[in-house]
């Protein structure tokens, strides 16, 4: 007797042979009753689901969150009703544009989701380590990605098409500053903030809303490597970030964040110098400063990697009592873009799968769909309203207050022309000291270099003169060199 365990199929069946085909005698054709065989097989083709459109390159962690500080005052979603109270978390990190083998150190904004299991179910932050983003308006994101991804014929990366569209789209200026400072390649995924980027609500029990954004700030302080640096590591380990996260994690030196919300009152939102539900600004601290929530943090790394963090989905849609959303464009496109995804990359039923099940009762009238696995709610109605006892029914009670709309008309309405581009880009560099502004220069004018179009670095040029003319200087300069 052996003792290892019997091999089985996913059925259950013993496997006696894993290392022979049956065969039509010693030289024959292969038998299609080889069961185990075309088990393996079709597994096997299947193994891969697609990757992720953007985000495929990623690592994750659990852990837990801490509450620290009362904000009651301003929700009563119960995983905030008390200081101490702990929820356990599922964290994801990635780089946007690269595929599933790229280089972790690439210049790339960096992922930072969340997924929260509380007891009134998923609340998922879905947020980046930058707290705005490139464009404004869900309808170009599918261009401005086409743009970060390969050229349909030489299936190289575009330095053409990326400063072609972002000459032509004023409003990321503030986020490509950030991407090419040294922010632009922190040094793996512990050294850096995240942020909700876009503008949330949180209601309290008397059915009071505020507007937040959600800050989580590394109390392992910020790192970032050098050009020179992420190049180096690029090519000698690209798993750079995963592998740091991973053996921090089992060396038990577990990373924390802060975890903090800006808030800002209907009323001063009405009243704000910009649109505050832009997703290319910030708010002033200085006006709306940090309030501490809690305490994030990774303690637990998966077992499986596949299983736990490339089947994991996040979805700034999976919201709890006591939260809302706000008018932000972008965000009202990624509440229906991301599910979306996940229906097709994963599956109708991805909700389903461990690291992305909540951990409460979930009763619906979904039923059905590929890899279906919970009992399918077994004989109960599918279907509302309905006369049997015991089903599941609506709960007013968590009804959201509306929102107000005032005399709003429905019409396609400019993103480009209602605010001011280049204020923020421009005191963020006023920010910077000599040597930042250097460094920034020298990232972009060295990305720039591949652009084979006059006229599209002469545009770029003349957005970057009006956030300061030292900066289209030094870069023009750079680039003459060339």
């Amino acid at each position: 007797m052996s003792d290892h365990p019997i091999l089985t199929t996913n059925f259950g069946q013993p496997v006696a042979d894993n290392q022979n085909s049956v065969t039509a005698g010693a030289r024959g054709p292969i038998l299609l009753q080889d069961i185990h065989l075309a088990e393996k097989l079709a597994h096997f083709n299947r193994e891969r689901v697609p990757e992720r459109v953007v985000h495929a390159k990623g690592s994750g962690a659990y852990g837990t969150f801490r509450v620290t500080a009362d904000i009651t005052r301003y929700t009563c979603a119960r995983l905030f009703e008390r200081v101490g109270k702990e929820t356990p978390v599922f964290l994801r990190f990635s780089t946007v544009g690269g595929e599933l083998g790229s280089a972790d150190t690439a210049r790339d904004p960096r992922g930072f989701a969340v997924k929260f299991y509380t007891e009134e179910g998923n609340w998922d932050m879905v947020g980046n380590n930058t707290p705005i983003f490139f464009i404004k308006d869900p309808l170009k994101f599918p261009d401005f990605i086409h743009t970060q991804k390969r050229n349909p014929q030489t299936h190289l990366k575009d330095p053409d098409a990326v400063w072609d569209f972002w000459s032509l789209s004023p409003e990321a200026l503030h986020q490509i500053l950030i991407l090419f400072s040294d922010r632009g390649t922190p040094d793996g995924f512990r050294f850096m903030h995240g942020f909700s980027s876009h503008t949330f609500s949180l209601v309290n029990a008397n059915g009071e809303s505020v507007w937040v954004k959600w800050h989580f700030k590394s109390k392992q302080g910020i790192r970032n490597l050098t050009p020179a640096q992420a190049t180096a590591l690029a090519g000698s380990d690209p798993d750079y970030a995963q592998r740091d996260l991973f053996q921090a994690i089992e060396r038990e030196e577990f990373p924390r964040w802060r975890v903090c919300v800006q808030v800002m009152t209907p009323a001063q939102a009405e009243r704000f110098r910009w649109n505050p539900f832009d997703l290319t600004k910030t708010w002033p601290h200085a006006e709306h400063p940090l309030i501490e929530v809690g305490e994030l943090e990774l303690n637990r790394n998966p077992q499986n990697y596949f299983a736990d963090v490339e089947q994991s989905a996040f979805s700034p849609a999976n919201i709890v009592p006591g939260m809302g959303f706000s008018p932000d464009k972008m965000l009202q496109g990624r509440l229906f873009a991301y599910n979306d995804a996940h229906r097709y990359r994963v599956g109708t039923n991805y909700a389903q799968i461990p690291v992305n099940a909540p951990r409460c009762p979930v009763r619906n009238n979904q039923r059905d769909g590929a890899m279906r696995f919970d009992g399918n709610a077994g004989s109960a109605p599918n279907y509302d309203p309905n006369s049997v006892a015991g089903t599941p029914a609506e709960a007013p009670q968590y009804r959201e207050p509306p929102l107000d709309l005032g005399q709003a008309v429905a019409d396609r309405y400019s993103h480009r022309n209602e605010e001011d581009h280049y204020s923020q880009p421009a005191a963020l560099f006023a920010l910077m000291n000599a040597a930042q502004q250097t460094l920034l220069i020298d990232n972009i004018a060295g990305s720039m270099r591949g652009v084979t179009r006059p006229e599209v670095v002469e545009r770029q040029l003349g957005h970057f003169r009006k956030i300061d003319e030292r900066l289209a200087q030094g870069i023009a300069r750079k680039l003459n060199e060339d």
